[in-house]
This record gives structure tokens, sequence and C-alpha cells, in this order.
């Protein structure tokens, strides 16, 4: 089993903001497959698939994005998963618009969500996707960016990041970690 979890705030006030990629990957996962069953537990949204055979938790933590770990550490814990079983996709203002980028494991990079998680596991070793929504411009502060929804000249530069997001999960889940930073980090 494996577990991928998507990033973000919960509400229709947040739903098209930059800070809900991972929500938005998760959604085109459960677009994708058919989800055996849908349930809330742990302070989250859980859909139960498979993906080549394989059971798979696509979840989306209802705890606002700098709460996360409260969600994701209780949720791995009662699955017993090795946290190498365990993805996390985000917002980064790291990477331009539309780029994606994965890593094995690593530091939180300032964002306050994936801080939360790291906090709560102990631990930077899990894999995680990237998806870039750039910086702000200079009279933005990061939170008025974050939760600032797409402009038009953003919007196909992200969908298509989406798609090429919910592409590299797959892979992960097939082939693993490295197979999948091969194919998709360009």
């Amino acid at each position: 089993m494996k577990i991928i979890v998507g990033l973000g705030n919960p509400g229709q006030k947040y739903r098209d903001t930059r800070h809900n990629m991972g929500y938005r990957v998760i959604e085109e996962l459960a677009r994708r497959y058919s989800i055996d069953r849908e349930e809330c537990k742990f302070d989250s949204i859980i859909g139960h698939l498979r993906i080549n055979g394989e059971r798979i938790l696509i979840v989306k933590p209802l705890t606002y994005m700098n709460l996360s770990g409260r969600a994701i550490q209780p949720l791995v814990r009662f699955y017993k998963q090795e946290l190498s079983q365990l993805i996390v996709a985000y917002d980064d203002m790291d990477l331009e618009p539309g780029r994606i980028r994965l890593r094995p494991a690593g530091g939180s990079g300032g964002h306050k969500g994936m801080a939360s998680i790291i906090e709560r596991l102990g631990s930077e070793e899990f894999p995680r996707l990237r998806i870039g929504i750039g910086r702000p411009p200079q009279q933005w502060t990061v939170e008025s960016w974050v939760l600032s929804k797409l402009r038009s000249d953003e919007q196909s530069l992200i969908d298509e990041a989406i798609q090429i997001g919910a592409d590299a999960l797959i892979e992960w889940v097939k082939s693993g970690i490295v197979q999948a930073m091969n194919k998709y980090n360009r």
C-alpha cells in the first residue's frame, strides 16, 4: 500500500488558489481512477483506489495547510507505513509556474505545510512532488501570493503541471521514486 497526500486548504474560498496544487493533483487522480471507498478520517478526506493492482490511499488533509502534520502523522502510524511509501504533493514558490520536481527526501524549503509534516513525522525522509507556482511580485506578501487565485496567463501552465504531476505520481506507484524522477525531472 502507498499513501499519496495532496496539501491544500479546505473550503470553497481556497479552491482555486496557488496553495491548493496538492489538492488539485489528488482530484486528478480521483478523476482518472475509480475510488473504491471514500471516508473522512484523521482530519482528512481519504479515497481508496487501486493503481496497477496496488492499494493506494489518496489524501486531502482538512487541517489547513500549516497544520498538515496533525493529519498525516496519525494516518501513517495507523496504516504502519514506511515513510518511503508516502509521497506528498504541494505548491512550491521556488519553481516557476508549470514546472514539477520529484525529490526522494529533503527539508521544508520554508513551506509551512511541509514543515508541519516533517516535525510531526520526525523525519524529512519521504518523497515529495513539488508543483511550481513562482515567486510573488515584489509588492505581494508570501501569504497573499499563495492564497491568491491564478492569473489567466498561468492557468494553462498549471493545468498541464497538474496532469504531468498525476502522471509522475502514477509512475512513482508503479516504478518507485528514482524511476519517476528520471522520467519527470527535466
